[in-house]
């Protein structure tokens, strides 16, 4: 046995059982120990595949204890693979603190690349991946949420959040509330039988789980701050000067939104400045 075991960091599927690599399954046939954040769920998937191996339970409530557990194994020259329950870990779940932890006694740490719902989700939903911003759960406290969210208003970039079905509603509402009336994405079931994508504006989404109560795991795109500009002909009806109170009224102040208007439609900065003298 060697001196010091390896930590993989092992992806595994975020719905369909065959979203999984080769290379995964044959790490999980051939490490000791598989330290789970749901030894449950993560049964399901190691006996689909005919999989054996000592399962540790490793989550959010006992990640200290465990930890310093999974460390002296890894010590000892155990190999240990992490999972999640589904996607990849470190990623809004537990599996940092670990990974850190290893890092910090000198063990090797590798990770075997595989599915994550934010990517796919974002992919799936169509909007612009140029750039975004992976934001994970919002705070579950509502003035909390508010308070995230409320820094996400100037936020230029599609935005990634995770969402628990029962919260969806609440957190739709004080989206519309908080940043206005813009696009969004809600993916459901990524990968699986009653996998869905709904694109509306949030006033209509926010009706429309009134109306049918969301079920299922959920990931929401919310476009970026100002991309209504280049996605929304409408604009162009508006005058220079509503266009610039637009921007005020997501939160830029006048320097910034007058840029901002320059930028969308092409004129120099100068030019746009005339039209918010008395804005």
């Amino acid at each position: 046995m060697p001196a010091t075991g390896t930590l993989y960091i092992c992806a595994t599927p975020i719905g369909n059982l065959e979203d999984i690599t080769l290379r995964a399954l044959r790490i999980l046939r051939e490490v000791d120990y598989i330290a789970a954040e749901d030894t449950r769920h993560t049964l399901k998937l190691l006996n689909h595949y005919g999989i054996s191996k000592p399962l540790i339970s490793y989550h959010e409530h006992n990640q200290k204890e465990r930890g310093h557990k999974i460390i002296e194994l890894l010590k000892q020259g155990h190999s240990v693979a992490l999972v999640s329950d589904a996607g990849m870990p470190g990623i809004s779940d537990p599996g940092i603190p670990l990974i850190s932890l290893a890092r910090e006694n000198g063990i090797p740490v590798t990770v075997l690349p595989g599915p994550t719902a934010a990517i796919t989700a974002l992919v799936l939903s169509g909007m612009d991946t140029s750039r975004f911003a992976f934001e994970g759960f919002l705070p579950r406290e509502k003035k909390d949420r508010e308070a995230r969210l409320e820094e996400l208003k100037c936020e230029q970039r599609t935005i990634i959040l995770y969402e628990a079905p029962h919260r969806l509603v609440a957190t739709l509402k004080d989206m519309l509330d908080k940043l206005g009336n813009r696009k969004v994405a809600v993916v459901r079931e990524l990968t699986k039988i009653h996998e869905e994508v709904i694109i509306l504006n949030l006033e209509q989404m926010l009706q429309h789980f009134n109306e049918h109560p969301p079920k299922g795991e959920i990931v929401l795109i919310l476009e970026g701050c100002g991309n209504q500009d280049t996605q929304h002909k409408d604009v162009w009806n508006i005058s220079i000067k509503e266009h610039i109170k637009q921007y005020m009224a997501q939160g830029f102040d006048k320097k910034e939104a007058i840029k901002q208007v320059a930028k969308a439609r092409g004129l120099p900065r100068n030019e746009v400045y005339k039209h918010s003298i008395d804005t």
